[in-house]
């Protein structure tokens, strides 16, 4: 697969794991890892792809994932459907990052790469872990593909530099 640029389709044949929010923020109740067919779903609606190096880590929680979160009715009015934040940990890490920001609905869905595959393919993995990196599809097209490759820079994938693009 060959990078993503802006005009061409989303990639067919990329799924995510992910534990679907039941409401709950207690971060000891675990549901099971489902497949997302990003492919198929990507094909209606806007959606913002924001991968992160790894859940919990400084720069993606300290600033990354709060970006989004407090630009979501921003992007709302963008017309953005979905915010999926993807990162090469598993499905119940992932579950356990949206519990303990306070995400207990479908705002931002958290799901795995597993082994950055998606990451790998586009080719914005730095080793076993996805890159920093935000891509917007909107009905299937790419609009917008960005890396950040300063360490601790979410100039390129955080909420504002998205904005920007939209």
């Amino acid at each position: 697969m060959a990078p993503l640029t802006p005009g061409s389709d989303f990639p067919q044949g990329v799924t995510f794991t992910y534990i679907a929010p039941t409401g709950s923020l207690d971060l000891t109740a675990c549901g099971l890892p489902i497949q997302y067919d990003a492919s198929k779903e990507f094909q209606t609606g806007k959606t913002v792809l924001v991968a992160v190096p790894g859940a919990f880590t400084p720069t993606c929680q300290e600033k990354h994932i709060t970006s989004y979160l407090a630009s979501l009715e921003q992007l709302r009015a963008k017309g953005v459907a979905r915010v999926i934040f993807i990162a090469s940990n598993d499905a119940f890490v992932m579950s356990a990052w949206g519990k303990a920001n306070g995400v207990k609905d479908e705002s931002i869905l958290f799901m795995s790469d597993p082994k950055a595959q998606f990451s790998h393919s586009i080719g914005w993995a730095n080793d076993d872990r996805t890159g920093r990196y935000a891509i917007v599809v909107d009905n299937g097209k790419v609009v917008y593909a960005a890396a950040d490759t300063v360490r601790g820079s979410i100039d390129n994938s955080g909420a504002a530099g998205v904005l920007a693009k939209l």
